[in-house]
């Protein structure tokens, strides 16, 4: 068996075909303009993570929230992590997942942004979830993950692509929260609460730029966006 990117390929276009089949009958799907514009771009390897993509975003949304951020973790977390002057030669950009997944790598952010939109697609309510800026205490640098809150002020789960385990916040003693924020306003963090609401997410310019990025991809898609 081969594998591209950590996404099991056997023969190409059997997979393609089935994933295709799968996604016909599917409530979203990206536009062909999309799919064609990374083909070319990328690569069909490309193509086809868009397309598993496609398929997760057809999950049933009658799953339990705990099995949509299990297999949303796992998805993502395949991918290389990349930092941003690396892979973009700038030293903080935002990528969509749409570019996450075209280029099969990014930082922190892009794992975080993934994830939270995939499972705002998924039917999993904003409130429940925070992209949450911390301090990787064992690796001295800022940091991001995504924070789910199961109920208001409950403990949150951190997804993470630095370890592959969905774990409560509380046992991760070496993230240290600065600020969070969702589709709906921005935080100053604590460790176990959701913390106070200080403003909007528009007062990060990194934020509006990859909104503005992803509404265009996502132009002619039968994907919008859920904030």
């Amino acid at each position: 068996m081969q594998y591209s990117g950590g996404f099991p390929v056997t023969a190409f276009t059997r997979v393609m075909a089935l994933v295709i089949c799968v996604l016909a009958a599917g409530a979203f799907q990206l536009s062909d303009s999309l799919l064609n514009a990374v083909t070319k771009e990328y690569g069909d390897k490309a193509r086809l993570r868009l397309l598993y993509w496609e398929r997760l975003l057809n999950l049933p949304q009658t799953l339990s929230d705990q099995d949509k951020l299990d297999k949303v973790n796992r998805f993502f977390n395949r991918a290389r992590f990349v930092s941003d002057i690396e892979h973009w030669g700038r030293a903080d950009y935002w990528a969509t997942p749409v570019e996450f997944l075209s280029t099969n790598g990014g930082d922190c952010e892009d794992f975080a942004l993934a994830k939270y939109f995939t499972l705002r697609q998924l039917g999993v309510a904003d409130e429940k979830l925070r992209v949450t800026y911390v301090k990787a205490l064992t690796l001295n640098q800022a940091h991001m993950v995504l924070a789910y809150y199961p109920t208001p002020g409950a403990e949150p789960l951190i997804l993470d692509n630095l370890i592959p385990e969905i774990k409560p916040a509380g046992e991760r003693k070496d993230l240290y929260p600065i600020y969070s924020f969702n589709g709906s306003g921005l935080w100053l963090a604590r460790q176990k609460t959701q913390g106070s609401p200080v403003s909007t997410p528009e007062r990060l310019n990194e934020w509006v730029f990859f909104r503005k990025r992803l509404a265009s991809q996502l132009q002619n898609s039968s994907l919008s966006l859920p904030f």
